[in-house]
């Protein structure tokens, strides 16, 4: 996001000699000003915009699969025959170019006009309507699948988060850190929803669902009737209870646009925090607010940081990068108390807090399915469609409880990309496409200036293998349960995670194999 660097490299309009790339090569440069990569794919030639859409990763450094790239920074595909943005996280497509070789020369034409939707499949079972519960990453992400596959009919999004659709990962991060500015959150244009034919109800709530009935019934008394339904509820920070809350300093919770502008209106430069629990949310939490020049104690049960995800390597790693810059940790310890301006712990030491977040974990927003007799399972079972047990009636996003093709459990993922790629899909299986959810779980967590990429699932594992040095800022943590590797984690070694991902996707577990004994 941001400001693009000026693009550099051969002027593609010009061309290049064909001989100087190679195949299934790509080379990056410009035309008219526009950075522009160019592939060589057996005997076709593609020419797209070059830069990611989401975050401006560089696509060049990506990893071509078939006639699609994969950015390296955050995983987003983009297809290299329509710069058609294929999967989250990016949003947007890019520019398309005619591309001609003539006397053993490439040159990048014109570019292509591309038609804005398909038509849509199988128009004789489409819904009547459609309405989505939750207009974050997964339902925002499934009413533009909706309309890009060109479904035409009413389309009905209900959210008590007025701000929706955000870049929900930012808000702890650079937003948080006072390194990105505001308007580099909303996902969409102001007009988009009256562009594309979507109602919007902001600040309102489903009260009751009645799925035989297709119906719903919302918090000010009113119904809507539905097709189909989407379920994407997504998740409650865990709070705490009143014999540790005991009033005094509020304590801040982080989930939404709302709850970050909170935090950042108390955080005054030299004041004190207290961060309870080394999730992932805490620690980013704890890396924004040290960014913005205050005191960070940061206290957990666990005796690393994120061990219970990244293992023991990682865990030691992580603290001392977080303690690297200033903050003071507080391990196997919890709080007793939180009164006036202290938080006292269970070992009676009390640090002084003029700021206290809490990040102790999340609960699925269940409450709704629950009450309309859909099957749970730790979350909403669903099945490999995405479809609950009530016909019609889909979940996707934090709430979803999947079938995994890799593992061959089931699972459930609180990752912003999985929740968008879940809408896409449910948003087909809505149109009758009858697809399968297969995507391998992908997420990042940043750190100061370390980025974490971590794809797969692993709950437990026998062993992690680790490869490389992470105080070098270069290694790969692999996630194994006998002869299975479950999930990878890498810093600053992007192709390897997307060959990876691409490996786990394919199902060649001997080619995850080869690949973690890759020096």
């Amino acid at each position: 996001m941001g400001e693009q660097e000026k693009p550099s490299g051969p002027d593609l309009g010009r061309g290049v000699p064909a001989s100087s790339v190679k195949q299934g090569g790509n080379v990056t440069g410009q035309v008219d000003g526009e950075a522009v990569l160019l592939v060589r794919q057996g005997d076709e030639w593609f020419a797209i915009g070059a830069t990611c859409s989401h975050y401006g990763g560089p696509l060049g450094e990506g990893l071509i699969v078939g006639d699609t790239v994969r950015c390296p920074w955050h995983h987003a595909c983009f297809s290299l025959r329509t710069g058609e943005t294929l999967r989250p996280p990016a949003l947007h497509d890019l520019a398309c170019y005619e591309v001609e070789e003539r006397d053993g020369v490439v040159r990048v034409t014109g570019k292509v006009a591309r038609q804005p939707v398909r038509p849509p499949a199988r128009r004789d079972r489409l819904p009547a309507s459609v309405l989505v519960i939750g207009g974050g990453a997964a339902g925002d992400s499934a009413a533009a699948t909706l309309r890009r596959e060109g479904y035409a009919g009413p389309i009905t999004i209900v959210d008590p988060d007025p701000d929706a659709p955000y870049d929900r990962p930012n808000c702890s991060k650079d937003y948080l850190a006072g390194e990105a500015p505001e308007d580099w959150l909303p996902l969409r244009p102001g007009d988009w929803d009256r562009d594309h034919g979507i109602e919007r109800l902001r600040g309102r709530r489903v009260a009751q669902l009645r799925p035989r009935e297709r119906r719903v019934e919302l918090d000010d008394g009113s119904s809507r009737e539905h097709g189909v339904l989407l379920l994407a509820t997504g998740a409650t920070p865990v709070r705490l209870g009143p014999e540790i809350d005991r009033g005094g300093k509020p304590v801040f919770y982080l989930r939404s646009l709302r709850d970050s502008r909170a935090i950042i209106a108390a955080a005054t430069e030299g004041a004190r925090v207290v961060v309870l629990g080394a999730s992932f949310i805490g620690l980013e939490v704890a890396a924004s607010l040290r960014a913005r020049k205050l005191e960070v104690h940061v206290v957990a049960p666990d005796a690393r940081p994120l061990e219970r995800v990244m293992g023991p390597e990682l865990g030691d790693f992580i603290r001392g990068l977080h303690e690297e810059h200033g903050v003071v940790f507080h391990l196997q310890r919890r709080p007793r108390e939180i009164a006036g301006g202290s938080v006292v712990l269970d070992d009676g030491a009390r640090l002084g807090a003029d700021l206290v977040v809490a990040g102790i974990g999340v609960r699925p927003n269940v409450e709704l399915a629950e009450a309309a007799g859909l099957t749970l399972d730790r979350g909403v079972a669903v099945n490999e469609r995405l479809e609950t047990s009530a016909p019609g009636v889909f979940a996707a996003g934090d709430i979803a409880r999947w079938p995994d093709v890799l593992t061959g459990e089931r699972i459930r993922v609180e990752h912003w990309v999985v929740a968008q790629r879940q809408g896409q899909t449910a948003a087909r299986n809505m149109l009758g496409f009858g697809e399968r959810f297969d995507a391998v779980p992908f997420f990042w967590s940043q750190h100061y200036d370390v980025r974490i990429a971590y794809v797969g699932h692993a709950t437990s594992w026998d062993v992690v293998d680790l490869d490389g040095d992470p105080a070098r800022r270069d290694c790969s943590a692999w996630f194994r349960r006998g002869d299975r590797t479950l999930a990878v984690a890498t810093i600053y070694r992007d192709r390897e995670s997307l060959e990876t991902e691409a490996a786990m996707e394919r199902g060649r577990r001997e080619l995850i194999g080869e690949l973690a004994t890759q020096p």
